[in-house]
């Protein structure tokens, strides 16, 4: 396993900072994109990065704003919503791996929490041969606006049964979708996820959708429903 700090390039000259594990022969790397006043230490998408890990697969959790930003943002909230500002991160995030002669190889999955799944759905439409799938945590894809047409990767949204309005959202912007897609309700589950079980549940289902090699099949957990944060 191969563990290091990392520093990305963004293509607007930003340097971005990033935790990179690489298991011995990954298959997929998952790129997480942190949500609304968020960073790389969240503590929910690293447990589930640890759980991908443990998995076999690479994970790389990243920064999507500078110290800099980060620091006018936690007064202003100026970045947090600022998607094309994101979306761009994420894009320089794949670009790099593509770059890396260790993880140019790899498949490429996002895994977006907040407006980070905004960020992470407008990054797979950018980057349509490169990124093989895509999970929303609590997402706001709905932020993504039109380039949901024009994402070429299946897409799982999860959302809390008691995140009424984020459901909602989720919802609508699964009907926009025009891949394989499917909205999974985590019973009990509010918006960070917090309740016991939930983010175990956000585990398991996140899990089984990056390991379907190039999105061929789509059989993962069954949806509570019945149908197909930070």
């Amino acid at each position: 396993m191969i563990l290091e700090e990392v520093v990305l390039p963004a293509a607007d000259g930003s340097a971005l900072h990033g935790d990179l594990a690489l298991p011995t022969s990954a298959p997929t790397m998952v790129v997480f994109a942190h949500g609304s006043g968020s960073s790389r230490h969240s503590p929910r998408n690293r447990a589930v990065a640890a759980a991908l890990q443990k998995a076999g697969m690479g994970t790389l959790l990243m920064d999507l704003l500078t110290e800099r930003e980060e620091r006018h943002d936690l007064l202003t909230a100026e970045y947090r919503f600022d998607i094309d500002l994101l979306a761009g991160r994420v894009v320089s995030a794949v670009d790099w791996l593509e770059s890396e002669p260790a993880t140019r190889s790899l498949g490429i999955g996002l895994f977006g929490a907040s407006t980070g799944a905004a960020a992470a759905l407008r990054a797979a439409a950018e980057r349509p041969l490169r990124v093989r799938s895509v999970v929303s945590r609590g997402g706001r894809p709905d932020l993504a606006g039109d380039a949901l047409a024009g994402v070429a990767a299946p897409v799982l949204l999860i959302v809390g049964g008691d995140d009424p309005e984020v459901l909602r959202l989720n919802r609508e912007a699964a009907e926009r979708l025009r891949v394989a897609h499917r909205v999974e309700v985590v019973p009990g589950a509010g918006h960070l996820f917090e309740e016991p079980g939930a983010l175990d549940h956000v585990i398991r289902a996140a899990r089984e959708w990056f390991r379907r090699p190039g999105g061929d099949t789509f059989d993962a957990p069954a949806r509570p429903d019945g149908g197909g944060h930070r």
